[in-house]
């Protein structure tokens, strides 16, 4: 996995093509992240004890990793991420 909790994104395809968000979760196994104001539903939510007056809520849907780059700290520009192995241990570089 590229990605990580608190990582700032750009996406690169769908509806909100090109817009920035860090991310809020990784669904590992459906290999989707969850990407702060980024890909906006409506959910219809009943009245409970958490939202007593009920109504439409406005939440981030998942979004698939592929459709996300990771954005560089220093030039803020989508890059990609590459694996080294030195020796026995694994690597990242930007």
């Amino acid at each position: 996995m590229h990605l990580k909790k608190g990582d700032k994104v750009q996406v690169l395809a769908g509806k909100d093509k090109g817009k920035q968000g860090v991310i809020l979760s990784i669904l590992a196994k459906k290999d989707r992240v969850l990407v702060e104001g980024i890909n906006m539903i409506k959910k219809h939510a009943k009245p409970s004890n958490d939202n007593p007056q009920g109504g439409i809520l406005n939440i981030e849907a998942p979004i698939h990793m592929s459709n996300v780059a990771l954005l560089d700290p220093k030039s803020g520009k989508p890059t990609r991420v590459g694996f080294k192995i030195v020796g026995d241990e694994k690597g990242t570089s930007v």
